[in-house]
């Protein structure tokens, strides 16, 4: 279900393609699709790195190398 905060927050991040000058909504929905994509990727290593934490050892197949870390 679709709530008022969330909604806001779509709103939000919409305003700011728009003010940046990308006004084509179905490229709207594409960067806003990837960056989707990129969070549930940045998730799912961040719960790679507690379990690698909790048992005292480096991640097996990191998805962001160590260099990559400043964009996360």
């Amino acid at each position: 279900m679709i709530t008022v905060e969330l909604k806001s927050q779509v709103d939000k991040i919409w305003e700011t393609f728009w003010t940046g000058g990308i006004s084509n909504p179905l490229t709207v929905i594409e960067q806003f699709t990837f960056l989707l994509f990129l969070r549930r990727l940045d998730e799912q290593q961040l719960l790679a790195e507690k379990k690698a934490n909790l048992v005292g050892v480096s991640i097996q197949n990191p998805i962001f190398m160590e260099e990559h870390n400043k964009f996360r």
